[in-house]
């Protein structure tokens, strides 16, 4: 799924103005104005969009976590950056929304997306387990969906 409609996704589904967003890059130290959200948030034939890269949504998706539970313990290792592709996209909102096995299968449901426990752990999986299973831009899509929806 493209990194731009992942954020604009979120803004959405998360209701915030651009000045939050810029604070929720701040929160992992990357440094954005209002402006910059603005062009982010634009579709791709309009003028003046500004397409943004793993490393900008994941800079964004870490002070989502930052924001919503605290900032890390300063004595635990950070762990080493990681190519952000859908199934990390998705570890990483669960992270940040605190959401359980139940809440994730309820949110995709919202969505339109029916899926089971077994399917739902082999998304969570280390890429090269026998039960790995890739998230696809659907799946994601859908449970961008459903963040948006309230209970």
């Amino acid at each position: 799924m493209e990194f731009n409609t992942v954020l604009r996704s979120l803004r959405y589904a998360l209701d915030y103005t651009d000045q939050q967003m810029t604070e929720v890059f701040a929160l992992d130290g990357y440094k954005v104005t209002s402006s910059d959200i603005n062009l982010m948030l634009k579709h791709e034939e309009q003028d003046g969009f500004l397409a943004i890269d793993d490393v900008v949504l994941g800079h964004f998706l870490d002070g989502l976590i930052t924001q919503k539970r605290g900032p890390a313990d300063p004595n635990r290792k950070a762990p080493l950056p990681q190519a952000l592709d859908n199934n990390m996209v998705l570890k990483k909102l669960r992270i940040a929304m605190e959401l359980r096995e139940e809440d994730m299968i309820s949110t995709l449901k919202k969505g339109g997306f029916v899926i089971s426990k077994a399917e739902l752990s082999a998304l969570f999986r280390k890429k090269g387990h026998k039960h790995y299973r890739e998230c696809g831009d659907q799946l994601l899509r859908h449970f961008l969906k459903g963040l948006a929806i309230p209970d």
